[in-house]
């Protein structure tokens, strides 16, 4: 028994590596206040209740929806931009401007024309320097009010980004399915762990109730004189084993169901039945009858190929970021200038408007553009270097859980028959016991073998049950 104690403890590690357990006292006190429910479930509607309350599968979808916030901020790029603004200016002092003096060669030319005499009786000449004019230009008060647009005909760089928003949305959504199946292979485990805890607990039972049988005759047979008191003291023994056992895994079983809960995003003081049942039938299935599998059908190997796709994108972004990007921008707007703020009355308000195309042509970054390019092909290198190794491990894996579930089956069978020939020798030895044939040895001896037999069986059925979980897995078919 002590073997599958250590199995149902492994089991309980799932839990560790999928990072939950820091969560464990926060879902304690979280239901604290809450009335317990009780659910009756079956593996499958454990794993439905998993994807709706997990942490990490809600995690997964609001990475989804964050994507496609990502994206309409890309499409934003796509549409115009329209801003309207208005202001106004007060200007306590306004600038002064020194200009040459273009007022006094006229006047002096007028004079020169009419022949104007100074007041020695000299014709008026035109000075050589008429110095400068220092004016002010302006008002104290100024206003405008406008609507500008601006349209981004084509940028290599945006065109890339509405191409790939389709596949950031597919690799979100497809990271959801590999959180789903890496929830849903560890719920089978552990769900199907308790229910061979069960089967361990049915037969520890039996033998408690068979031991206590045995028990009683012997301190009858004890009282009539026919056995040693020592035997009645080693059965005494026996029996206790049995109930600290029993209670042992009646602990580990308890724990197992807080795991399985904590896992499903369960409050920890809702009841949980376990209705599915298990019969090596079921864990036999056929599922090697044409067990052909591809690659594609792994969940993981569908996100990795995704996450080449982008990459894809990535250098054909940096590629299109060489080319001219082309904009087009507009502007309509009126102003309006007085020497008291009374814009809101009568007065002229004047009216700005233009166009504009530009064209911004890339001609060097310091080969800035270049390196990311060469950055992001080695990355795409990369990522089909780990795409291959992936189709190396995913064979390996399925090989190797082929040749578990097969070796299981085949010392489940084994282990089955064992116990059920224990069981026959038990019930035999008894008998002789009975009838005063049979020693206590021997019957000490069978019970021995027949509680050591339902041990390996347990263990066997329970390696049953992880190996098809494990093949089910590696051939994307769980």
């Amino acid at each position: 028994m002590n073997r599958v104690l250590n199995k149902m403890q492994q089991a309980a590690g799932l839990l560790i590596l999928s990072g939950l357990l820091p969560l464990w006292s926060a879902a304690q006190s979280a239901t604290d206040s809450t009335k317990p429910a009780r659910h009756a479930f079956s593996v499958q509607q454990a794993v439905d209740y998993a994807k709706k309350n997990n942490v990490n599968v809600k995690n997964a979808l609001l990475d989804v929806q964050y994507q496609a916030q990502v994206n309409k901020e890309v499409t934003s790029r796509a549409y115009p931009g329209i801003n309207a603004s208005m202001g106004t200016t007060y200007n306590p002092n306004i600038a002064t401007q020194v200009i040459p003096n273009f007022i006094s060669p006229s006047t002096y030319q007028v004079l020169i024309d009419q022949g104007v005499k100074d007041g020695s009786g000299n014709p008026i000449t035109m000075p050589q320097d008429f110095g400068f004019i220092a004016a002010q230009f302006g008002t104290k008060y100024s206003a405008s009010v406008g609507i500008g647009l601006s349209q981004l005909l084509f940028d290599g760089q945006v065109f890339v980004g509405l191409q790939a928003r389709d596949a950031t949305m597919r690799f979100a959504l497809k990271n959801v399915e590999v959180t789903e199946e890496m929830i849903r292979t560890n719920i089978h485990k552990i769900y199907y762990q308790l229910v061979v805890g069960k089967t361990q607990l049915e037969l520890l039972d039996a033998n408690i109730e068979r031991l206590e049988k045995l028990l009683h005759d012997t301190k009858l047979i004890y009282e009539n004189g026919f056995a040693e008191k020592l035997d009645v003291d080693k059965l005494t023994v026996a029996q206790t084993n049995l109930k600290t056992e029993k209670v042992k895994v009646l602990n580990m079983l308890s724990n197992g169901y807080y795991g399985l809960k904590l896992l499903m995003g369960m409050p920890v003081k809702d009841e949980l039945e376990l209705t599915d049942t298990l019969t090596d039938d079921q864990i036999k299935d056929g599922i090697l009858e044409g067990s052909q599998y591809k690659y594609e059908d792994r969940k993981d190997y569908q996100y990795a190929q995704i996450g080449k796709e982008l990459n894809q994108f990535n250098i054909k972004r940096y590629q299109l970021s060489q080319i001219p990007t082309i904009s087009l921008n507009g502007q309509y707007a009126k102003n309006a200038q007085r020497n008291k703020w009374n814009f809101l009355g009568k007065g002229d308000w004047f009216t700005i408007s233009n166009i504009s195309l530009n064209m911004s042509i890339p001609i060097f970054n310091g080969f800035y553009t270049k390196s990311k390019i060469q950055q992001t092909r080695i990355q795409l290198q990369q990522t089909e270097n780990q795409l291959a190794a992936m189709q190396i491990m995913i064979d390996q894996e399925v090989e190797t859980a082929k040749n578990n579930y097969r070796s299981a089956i085949s010392t489940m069978d084994f282990q089955k028959k064992n116990m059920e020939l224990a069981e026959k020798v038990y019930q035999q030895t008894k008998k002789k016991y009975e009838v005063g044939t049979g020693s206590q040895t021997e019957i000490n001896t069978a019970q021995v073998e027949l509680k050591t037999a339902q041990t390996s069986y347990i263990t066997a059925l329970y390696d049953a049950v992880i190996a098809r979980i494990d093949f089910l897995k590696a051939t994307g078919k769980l």
